[in-house]
């Protein structure tokens, strides 16, 4: 399957979980898409004693998970991204939508 998830906000306790599921869908053999898009680009600035955002991103990441940022956002908040927040476009974003099989927004 391909999974497809658009993030767009910063709560820790929503992206911890969504991205646990990016992680379990990756260790079933699934090919997993991240769009991160508004509050969702801050997500490399997360910081919560709870939901540890950051480790689970990077374990996503390891495990063959790809994640995208817009750009456009990341220029609104005078970014240029970062390993877990690439620079990305509205076509990247796009193709998401398009090429899943399921498509995931939180």
């Amino acid at each position: 399957m391909k999974l497809g998830m658009i993030i767009t906000q910063t709560d820790p306790e929503t992206v911890f979980n969504a991205l646990r599921l990016a992680l379990y869908s990756l260790q079933q053999g699934d090919e997993v898409r991240i769009f991160l898009s508004g509050k969702g680009v801050d997500i490399d600035k997360i910081e919560d004693p709870d939901f540890d955002v950051k480790d689970q991103a990077r374990q996503v990441l390891e495990a063959g998970g790809e994640f995208e940022a817009c750009g456009t956002c990341l220029k609104l908040r005078e970014s240029e991204g970062s390993d877990i927040c690439p620079l990305s476009t509205l076509k990247d974003h796009y193709e998401i939508v398009r090429d899943s099989d399921k498509l995931v927004t939180v």
